[in-house]
């Protein structure tokens, strides 16, 4: 009992296993010895298992429970499909190849449907087998409906799991309290001598908060990843949140003593912090909507006191945390704007942003919910898309396994597929790692099912031990692993089957064939369709998007000295960016060793360039530092060429690049100190370009420091570098 509560503290596992047991016998026997309808019982099993077991719902009960009752008419249709099309092993392979991608593809939808889209695709798998059937549809839709109807009433009566803790209550507790960062930060710019220490204090417990935004933290079923405007609206909070208390950690190690306007940089930071806890507090539902006005009156009062103040003659340095404070004042700002669109108020006003820059970042304010759909789908209708990747691999093998199933005659070919729907992953290394355990697992329980075959036991006692069998095979997949599931869940088939007609020991026998052969296909299309997985994606899609920045680095600087017209670069950047967040979230579901790169910072890099870029060209005056349009290009040359060092590098599959390069030393720059207020724009490029180059610096990775020094320059800043996926 112990080792049951160590890997099941909360029994959640065991709960959810018992409430799936129970619908599906409740289901089976009702259709089996009440209505006596053969046909009707497997559908009934075999739809709860589909819905149940293999289908991860997120969402507390209520949710889940609406989920069931609304994908019905979905389960109807594959259903459906699948009986029809079983009329031909042709037509019944091209229906499994176009729904097998078309159910797996529309995944990139949101976890919702990444959660349904296993579980559907056994409700077309099932059918589509002979006997080519289409007068018994109806009570195969019957013993379906019966499942999911008593399946949806479970969710909300038996046992029900606990309701997760929301994103929006994560999400609040890191913009509350990168406020109470952003206050400490104020309070010591005005004097007060104990701020720093609770500053110190409250960097790491910030940090802890904006941790636990990240997607790879996240079940996938608790992520924001829909096509939806809210879920978009709140991981681009989450990332404006972790950007911002990247700032914050600059503003701690810098030296505020003899900065210039100081006094209108710390009212700034004041009412950033207050605004930042205005928003906290209505995601946790504690208080009103904030809106834009108040931080949008703090920044022009901010500008006003920097433009009444003449920067001619100080030392740019000493213009630095100005230029710190306003980048978090803008991006406190689109914050706002995102915790409103979180609230279904979108912007009375057209998109802000430039035609020739479109999309804005926050484009998807201004679009309908269809039409951000469709933007998802076409998005990732590419092959360098790893959602079309695993569509397209997963879609081959099922298609490839039940042509062959059926050319082949094995009986109970859908078994076949069921193992591909099992053991076929992202890499071909990964699906190979599942292959023992899968094999080992069916073989065992196959011998124990022909050895109980071969004692003719009365058809009545499989129906006794069924429901004992199922409660541990459903129990034991999440909790001893995949062997102990299949070779369960193999005695579960022989106790179904052996009620709805006769059966010999052969029925085990073609059992591990079926797996085997299923396995075979599974390993043969993962070594030919994108063997390498998430990770020689990730390669390409972060060295395209870091190339991308380079791009942006130097746009931006010639836009800003040049008077140029902002070109694409901004908008290709942010689409590179959205692929290579999508090529890391596969990348961190597989299994990998340590890496010699740390990818977070690397995006994180990215992020920071694609940000910067979009406040400097919004806020500021496009033009105007023709005279300073030297110093400028050369800062932004160095730093773009940082960039392309390390894109090259990460299109090699270079993994020691980032180690081994030689990086020469930033160039000698002398910044003029009589431009009047251009001054000011200068500094605020300084800070971009000079935090960038900090950040691509950093993607070589270091190791972690002793917890027990921070909140120390090196223990801070190296867990800030691990909060960028998901950031865009």
């Amino acid at each position: 009992m112990k080792g049951l509560l160590a890997r099941d503290p909360s029994l959640v596992v065991i709960k959810r296993a018992a409430r799936i047991t129970l619908v599906a016998c409740v289901a089976f026997y009702f259709c089996r010895y009440v209505v006596h309808s053969p046909a009707m019982a497997p559908y009934a099993l075999f739809g709860t298992v589909a819905l149940g077991a293999l289908s991860q719902i997120p969402g507390s009960p209520s949710q889940r429970a609406r989920t069931l009752l609304a994908v019905l008419p979905v389960a109807w249709l594959l259903i459906a499909l699948g009986t029809l099309l079983s009329v031909t092993n042709w037509a019944a392979a091209a229906g499994m190849f176009v729904l097998g991608f078309a159910v797996s593809f529309v995944g990139v939808g949101g976890p919702r449907l990444v959660g349904l889209a296993a579980g559907l695709q056994l409700l077309y798998i099932l059918p589509c087998f002979p006997p080519y059937d289409p007068g018994s549809l109806w009570q195969r839709l019957t013993g379906l409906t019966l499942a999911v109807l008593l399946l949806a009433g479970a969710e909300l009566l038996l046992w029900p799991d606990p309701a997760p803790v929301t994103y929006r209550t994560k999400l609040a507790d890191a913009i509350g309290s990168l406020a109470g960062c952003l206050a400490a930060v104020a309070a010591s710019w005005s004097g007060d001598e104990t701020a720093k220490d609770r500053l110190a204090a409250l960097l790491p417990h910030a940090t802890e908060a904006a941790d636990a935004l990240r997607p790879s933290h996240l079940p996938p079923t608790q992520r924001p990843a829909s096509a939806g405007r809210e879920d978009r609206a709140l991981s681009f909070a989450a990332g404006t949140t972790r950007l911002m208390l990247g700032r914050s950690i600059d503003l701690f190690f810098a030296d505020g003593h003899g900065a210039t306007g100081l006094t209108a940089a710390a009212d700034l930071l004041r009412t950033t912090a207050g605004c930042a806890q205005a928003a906290a507090d209505w995601l946790r539902g504690d208080g009103e909507l904030p809106d834009t006005d108040r931080i949008s009156g703090a920044l022009t009062k901010f500008r006003t006191a920097r433009m009444n103040r003449d920067p001619n003659e100080i030392a740019p340095e000493r213009l630095r945390l100005g230029s710190l404070a306003l980048a978090l004042g803008e991006w406190t700002k689109s914050l706002i704007v995102a915790v409103r669109l979180v609230a279904g108020v979108t912007p009375g006003h057209p998109d802000p942003t430039p035609v020739s820059a479109r999309p804005g970042p926050l484009w998807f304010a201004y679009r309908s919910a269809p039409s951000l759909w469709w933007h998802r789908l076409r998005e990732n209708l590419t092959p360098r898309s790893v959602a079309f990747q695993g569509a397209l691999r997963l879609a081959a093998a099922l298609a490839v396994a039940r042509l062959l199933a059926g050319v082949f005659d094995l009986s109970h070919g859908f078994w076949v597929l069921l193992t591909i729907l099992t053991v076929l992953r992202a890499s071909a290394a990964e699906t190979r790692s599942l292959l023992r355990p899968a094999i080992a697992g069916t073989v065992a329980g196959s011998i124990v099912a022909a050895t109980l075959l071969l004692t003719g036991i009365d058809p009545t006692v499989y129906a006794i031990l069924l429901p004992f069998v199922m409660l541990v095979g459903f129990s034991a997949g999440p909790l001893l692993g995949l062997g102990w599931s299949q070779g369960l869940f193999t005695l579960v088939i022989t106790f179904v089957f052996a009620q709805v007609s006769p059966v010999d020991w052969r029925l085990a026998e073609a059992r591990v064939l079926d797996v085997v052969a299923g396995a075979a296909i599974g390993v043969l299309v993962g070594l030919f369709a994108w063997p390498r997985g998430g990770g020689g994606e990730l390669h390409r899609a972060t060295g395209t998007f870091i190339a991308s920045c380079a791009g942006v680095i130097r746009e931006t600087v010639a836009v800003m000295a040049d008077g140029l017209t902002p070109g694409p670069a901004l908008p290709q950047a942010r689409l590179d960016g959205q692929l290579a967040e999508a090529s890391y979230a596969l990348y961190q579901s597989e299994h990998h060793g340590p890496a010699t790169l740390d990818w977070q910072a690397t995006l994180i890099a990215g992020h920071h360039a694609v940000r910067g870029a979009e406040v400097l060209v919004r806020s500021c005056p496009l033009g105007g530092l023709l005279a300073c349009a030297g110093p400028l290009k050369a800062v932004a040359t160095d730093v773009a060429a940082r960039y392309d060092q390390a894109a090259t590098g990460l299109l090699r599959h270079d993994r020691d690049f980032a180690r081994t390069a030689v990086l020469p030393a930033p160039p000698p720059v002398r910044w003029p100190t009589d431009l009047g207020q251009d001054l000011y724009v200068i500094a605020d490029l300084r800070v971009w370009l000079e935090g960038l180059r900090e950040d691509i610096a950093r993607i070589a990775g270091h190791p972690e420091p002793d917890p027990a020094s921070a909140p120390t320059t090196g223990y801070l800043r190296h867990r800030l570098s691990h909060l960028a996926d998901g950031a865009t």
